[in-house]
């Protein structure tokens, strides 16, 4: 039996500079992997999700989750008295990550160029929410507006109903997973070249990204898409559909699995008919199709759907809702869900990751830590003496919280593939 081998990133130290949603989420990804991810945070207060609830005692419920495996130490960036002891942290570290508003980390003398000179090999990466050049720049940018402006609201929800926005804040959380890409691909490329560089994300581009099917049709037909419910840009039928006691949701476009359908819902007359005769026809008179297909769909239970279209190989679900997505019998069986430990709580349960490394699995250790938890630990290990750090913390612009081990006991490693 092979041993087993620490997690793929273990060895490399990122420094967070985050709030909310996409730097701390790029993060998670790292720590996720076995990096030693540091949370710089403000004295007072924190990442401002520590704020949100619903709370576990004291503490909130999404940060110990997105936050797990980090260690928080907490530092005013805006006190002169905490400057030496952050450029101890950016020395020994391989990775930066901020996602403050473009040019505050400029104006505290801690941009790019700034701290290149002191680290040459550190990976430096900024999500914003319009990148850090360009005429929005300098605007506020929250994850709801960058789905506005990146057209995704526009194609959301249903024909002739409100705006609305997708239900999980999609554009901070994309945004994270290219920062987290984005900083892989810089480490890889410094292991060529000895040096760092500056990347650049934001949640605009992110978004705007998405549009694949859009993209398509504009540049080819300048037909501008809009909201289509939950059916798709370019198939039918490939949308949710009335069961008996809600909906389904159904896939029937490939040749086979339409054949397929039909023969399994009593429908094998749509297969004569030339409104139907193919993916493009099917699509053009997608609304009488619809129709036609609920007429049967309306008499049957989601159940009972599922179980027929599965059997027959189509592919299809039921709408799930959280209650049932978090108690999900595969997602269980496959070990997706784990308990973290937290010192002041006790088990969390958190969402696993969804990747899977057969040879190097990814870590499960802590929880979000408490605010200030790992201050003195890691600026002693940085280089700073005793004397400094209680000055700091004297003075109101460092924060210490002996709150004790909350790595055990601890599951630390994820199974793979």
């Amino acid at each position: 039996m092979t041993a087993q081998r620490t997690p793929p990133l273990t060895g490399v130290t990122v420094l967070e500079l985050g709030s909310f949603m996409a730097a701390p989420f790029a993060a998670m990804q790292f720590a996720d992997l076995g990096a030693e991810v540091i949370k710089v945070e403000h004295p007072a207060g924190g990442d401002p999700v520590r704020q949100t609830g619903p709370f576990l005692g004291t503490e909130s419920s999404p940060f110990v989750r997105i936050n797990r495996h980090k260690r928080s130490v907490a530092l005013d960036l805006k006190s002169p008295d905490t400057r030496p002891a952050f450029l101890r942290l950016v020395e020994r570290a391989d990775v930066l990550i901020e996602n403050l508003r473009p040019g505050a980390m400029r104006r505290l003398g801690l941009g790019y160029p700034e701290l290149r000179e002191i680290n040459p090999r550190l990976v430096y990466a900024s999500a914003s929410g319009w990148g850090q050049d360009g005429p929005l720049a300098n605007l506020p940018g929250l994850d709801i507006m960058a789905q506005a402006r990146s057209g995704l609201m526009s194609i959301t929800g249903h024909p002739g109903g409100p705006p609305a926005k997708v239900g999980v804040p999609i554009c901070d959380l994309v945004c994270g997973l290219y920062l987290a890409l984005a900083v892989t691909a810089a480490l890889r490329e410094r292991d060529r070249s000895g040096t760092g560089q500056y990347i650049d994300v934001s949640l605009f581009e992110a978004g705007a990204s998405f549009a694949v099917w859009e993209a398509g049709k504009y540049f080819a037909t300048g037909e501008v898409g809009g909201p289509l419910g939950s059916a798709h840009q370019s198939n039918a039928p490939y949308q949710a559909v009335h069961s008996s006691d809600g909906y389904v949701t159904v896939g029937a476009i490939t040749p086979r699995n339409w054949q397929a359908f039909c023969h399994t819902l009593g429908l094998t007359r749509l297969l004569e008919d030339p409104r139907y005769a193919d993916a493009f026809s099917r699509l053009q008179n997608r609304a009488e199709l619809i129709e036609t297909i609920e007429a049967v769909t309306s008499t049957l239970s989601t159940a009972e759907i599922v179980e027929r279209l599965n059997r027959a190989g189509v592919p299809c679900a039921p709408i799930a809702d959280y209650a049932e997505v978090f108690t999900d019998e595969h997602l269980t069986a496959r070990g997706f869900f784990w308990d973290a430990p937290h010192p002041t709580l006790g088990p969390v349960r958190q969402l696993g990751s969804p990747m899977r490394l057969s040879e190097t699995p990814l870590r499960r250790a802590h929880a979000g830590p408490v605010l200030g938890a790992d201050t003195r630990q890691v600026l002693l290990a940085a280089g700073c003496s005793a004397a400094e750090i209680d000055h700091l913390v004297a003075s109101g612009a460092a924060l210490t919280e002996d709150v004790g081990d909350p790595t055990s006991p601890a599951v630390t490693t994820t199974p793979g593939r």
